[in-house]
């Protein structure tokens, strides 16, 4: 696994490489790390390599983990956040809220963006404990000076609550369908010249 992180580490910079003028019109490329990578100091050394020797700018990259695998061993998820921020790079604690401590972790992660887990989202508009709940997790993080992502936007009621709730930013098919990152390259080459 830690294989393909690596692949998908360097195939994204060489996309934005490849493509400068994409690059200002980006305001940050997610990358999934599987929690192989994140234990894995030979892995954190590649990557790191790879962004310093980028002409991406590190603040366009952030890496997500998801909290369970960041829980399982804290200290190598501390280690591999640590060295990458310094670089330049942001991580976004994925999934969270479906950890029993996971404000406990939160407090020890250096995270930049917490990814409101999906399971409390995409019924906030029905169910009123949802709605404490993506609250909480907001306030929280927010009080923390973290960044807030909620997954599974499915549908426009649900932006809205998120939207009142001040939550920074949504995920999810009611915002709009995943696409590769060339698409989005070439797609925005082909408005700038059109």
């Amino acid at each position: 696994m830690n294989k393909v992180d690596l692949w998908v580490v360097d195939n994204t910079l060489k996309t934005l490489e490849s493509n400068p003028a994409h690059i200002d019109n980006v305001g940050k490329v997610a990358i999934n790390l599987s929690g192989i990578t994140l234990g894995d100091e030979m892995a954190l050394h590649k990557i790191a390599q790879r962004m310093q020797s980028t002409t991406v700018p590190a603040e366009k990259i952030c890496f997500e983990i998801t909290e369970t695998t960041a829980v399982t061993n804290l200290n190598a998820a501390k280690h591999f956040i640590s060295t990458l921020r310094d670089i330049g790079c942001s991580f976004a604690l994925d999934d969270f809220g479906a950890g029993m401590s996971s404000f406990t972790y939160l407090k020890n992660l250096d995270v930049d963006y917490v990814k409101i887990d999906g399971s409390f989202v995409r019924n906030i508009v029905h169910d009123p404990i949802d709605h404490a709940t993506v609250t909480a997790i907001n306030n929280i993080a927010h009080s923390m000076g973290k960044q807030t992502v909620a997954e599974f936007v499915v549908d426009n009621a649900t932006a809205e609550v998120l939207r009142k709730l001040k939550v920074d930013y949504g995920q999810g098919f009611a915002l709009d369908k995943p696409k590769p990152l060339a698409h989005r390259v070439q797609w925005r080459v082909k408005l700038a010249s059109a």
